[in-house]
């Protein structure tokens, strides 16, 4: 018998995730069975099962890779070392993929994991972790770029970080609404207000400097 490889497990893997994804969009966690899963993965039923033995270790993965990613875009971003671009990388990173329906489909039922934490205490865990981690990294930024004396050092980097968060869930939300909501110009706005509030103080500290 041919021995599996890592790649064809996680090939697999994939398919069961992708397959619960699209049955958790167009009909609720709720609704959806692990043979709705097993159908939409055109998989057999021990297949599906020898990955996840329920329907929550999915919802778990799901959510769980989501944060991972999201982790790793803040990361990579933090690397340019200038608050602005960052900031504005951030913006671009996490929203212009919404543009994609298939990262629409991903958003909206990540929706569906906000709504089932209020009733899972375990899956609400993992939530509040993904929430804390990114506003644990920008807030990081946020300090470093104080001591850069890129950012002004009377904003507090934590509710900063928080607003910045804020502002990309009230558009998932939006947009999972109306999916006619313009990311182009939600991105658009939010950079302007990412210069204003770090380049505008730096601004005039140099006005009044020269006057």
């Amino acid at each position: 018998m041919p021995k599996v490889t890592e790649a064809h497990r996680e090939a697999r893997r994939r398919q069961v995730l992708d397959a619960a994804a699209a049955c958790f969009a167009r009909q609720g966690f709720h609704r959806t069975t692990m043979r709705d899963i097993v159908s939409e993965a055109d998989l057999s039923p021990g297949a599906v099962y020898g990955y996840f033995s329920s329907k929550a270790e999915i919802i778990e993965a799901i959510a769980a890779e989501r944060h991972a990613h999201e982790r790793e875009l803040i990361l990579r971003a933090r690397a340019q070392r200038n608050t602005a671009p960052i900031l504005r990388q951030l913006a671009r990173d996490f929203l212009g993929p919404l543009t994609n329906p298939e990262e629409r489909t991903r958003r909206r039922v990540g929706v569906q994991i906000w709504a089932e934490a209020l009733r899972d205490p375990r899956l609400l865990k993992l939530v509040r972790r993904g929430i804390r981690e990114p506003i644990g990294l920008l807030t990081e930024v946020i300090r470093e770029s104080q001591a850069r004396g890129e950012v002004p050092r009377d904003l507090e980097p934590e509710a900063a970080a928080r607003l910045i968060v804020a502002l990309f869930h009230g558009f998932i939300l939006q947009q999972t609404w109306d999916p006619r909501v313009d990311v182009t110009a939600h991105l658009a706005l939010i950079e302007r207000v990412i210069d204003a509030a770090i380049t505008g103080p730096q601004l005039a500290r140099r006005r009044r400097r020269s006057a």
